[in-house]
């Protein structure tokens, strides 16, 4: 599963990273939301790929966002 988090609209609830901490983290230098290095698309902090034993969490995570702003493409 794809997953893209628009960061510019990142309110920095922390419901991401608290549900499924193993895939997203809050980056350090600006407090936004961010996928972590072992899940990463080509570098990007804001792309990433799920793998199967992680998409339960990664959806709870996107629908638990209070903005919205994952978005999830099989």
């Amino acid at each position: 599963m794809k997953v893209t988090i628009d960061r510019i609209n990142c309110v920095s609830c922390q419901s991401c990273w608290e549900t499924c901490p193993d895939f997203f983290e809050e980056n350090p230098d600006d407090s936004f939301s961010q996928i972590t290095s072992k899940y990463r698309l080509d570098g990007k902090i804001a792309e990433g790929t799920a793998p199967a034993e992680q998409e339960e969490c990664v959806m709870n995570a996107a629908d638990l966002c209070p903005v919205q702003i994952i978005r999830l493409e099989q």
